[in-house]
């Protein structure tokens, strides 16, 4: 896909187990609105925040068509994505959703592989994408939620405005981090279910 405003070439992977996540998503109630029971997911990107020392933190679910913050940390703390979702959207507006072809955790998602860029400008297939003019995107650390089925249903990433040298300790923390969410993730399900 190429975006006409800026000419660049914007790599997003094919996703092929999209419609399979937006079903798993709906079966755990996740990634259609934020309501008070998303607290918790708040509460754990700041953790991821406060472990990486990172402006920006996300715990992001992502279906077919976009991406849904779950849970979200900006330097202002505004919960609503002024900082980082609006800007990444499109609009003045508050949002916790972003284009599905815009940032990282989509090749995330679809590599199954936790993600360092140090400075996402010495990439060139991730230099291009809209966070990095629009947002001030530089640097880059996620990882997938894989849950009990097998099915990566989103990611945990920290990034920020500067680049970040996050290291073999960045790629370790934000991999256990990953792991932890997901044991709560399936956690809030049993006790769904019970």
């Amino acid at each position: 896909m190429t975006s006409f405003a800026t000419g660049r070439m914007l790599l997003t992977p094919t996703d092929r187990h999209g419609p399979a996540r937006a079903q798993r998503l709906r079966e755990l109630d996740l990634g259609e609105r934020p309501d008070a029971s998303y607290d918790n997911f708040d509460a754990f990107a700041d953790k991821v925040a406060e472990v990486t020392a990172s402006p920006f933190s996300m715990v992001n679910f992502i279906d077919e068509n976009r991406q849904f913050f779950a849970g979200l940390h900006t330097p202002a703390g505004n919960r609503g994505g002024q900082d980082l979702g609006s800007a990444a959207a499109g609009s003045n507006r508050s949002s916790r959703y972003m284009a599905r072809d815009h940032g990282y955790c989509p090749h995330v998602l679809v590599r199954r592989k936790a993600l360092v860029l140090d400075d996402v400008c010495d990439y060139p297939r991730f230099a291009g994408n809209p966070v990095v003019d629009d947002i001030g995107i530089r640097s880059y650390l996620g990882a997938p939620l894989i849950d009990r089925t097998g099915i990566a249903l989103g990611t945990v990433c920290a990034v920020d405005t500067v680049p970040r040298p996050w290291g073999r300790a960045g790629l370790d923390t934000i991999k256990s981090l990953a792991h932890e969410l997901v044991r709560q993730i399936d956690d809030r399900e049993g006790h769904r279910t019970v």
